[in-house]
């Protein structure tokens, strides 16, 4: 087991870490700026895409945290879970956004009518809605108030992923290259959780 690093450093970490989970919004910030989005076949399109995909990615990442401190037995990295968690909320905010405002303007009846031609898109916004709660009580105050509670609630996540896997997974259509790799490590992780808990048990008795 590697030695616990400090708070300073572990903080240190946190900014690093920060500063990598805003590239890929500063990469279509600037790609924005520049012009270079138009240079897309489907400008729009290609920011849905990108804010799903690193939805997804900082989810998953999220998810990791957990199977790391059960193998490693670095407790400390469970430290880095509110703040990926924050960054999925952020970027499923800003792809929801996209396809609402930048997509349909707001016009409810053809978002109405797109959900019912694609029901995908119906996956990916109950997998939103499941995670404005986390979003919520995601701080001191809120997990000392509910206690118990917080962590059954927080245990929707694994749903959320599964969810978010099945939209992307039917959103691709033909090549579902990256959203299997993405179901495999979705799996290899809950499989991680699954034997530890195994043994648990059976140290238990």
């Amino acid at each position: 087991m590697l030695k616990t690093p400090s708070q300073k450093q572990i903080k240190l970490y946190m900014k690093f870490v920060f500063l990598i989970c805003l590239i890929p919004f500063i990469r279509l910030f600037w790609l924005g700026f520049n012009g270079d989005l138009e240079a897309q076949a489907n400008p729009i399109e290609f920011v849905e895409h990108s804010t799903g995909y690193w939805t997804l990615f900082v989810l998953l990442a999220t998810l990791t945290l957990t199977p790391i401190r059960l193998i490693t037995k670095m407790a400390w990295v469970v430290q880095f879970r509110r703040m990926l968690g924050l960054f999925m909320f952020f970027y499923s905010c800003l792809h929801l956004t996209t396809y609402l405002f930048l997509d349909y303007n707001f016009l409810w009846e053809d978002i109405i009518k797109d959900i019912i031609k694609h029901p995908y898109i119906i996956v990916g916004v109950i997998a939103f809605i499941l995670t404005i709660p986390l979003a919520f009580t995601s701080t001191n105050k809120m997990i000392k108030r509910l206690g118990k509670k917080w962590k059954l609630l927080h245990k929707s996540i694994y749903l959320i992923a599964i969810l978010g896997v099945l939209h992307f997974w039917w959103l691709v259509k033909k090549d579902i290259t990256e959203p299997l790799i993405f179901a495999i490590i979705l799996l290899v992780l809950f499989g991680v959780r699954f034997f530890h808990h195994q043994k648990q048990k059976r140290l238990a008795k």
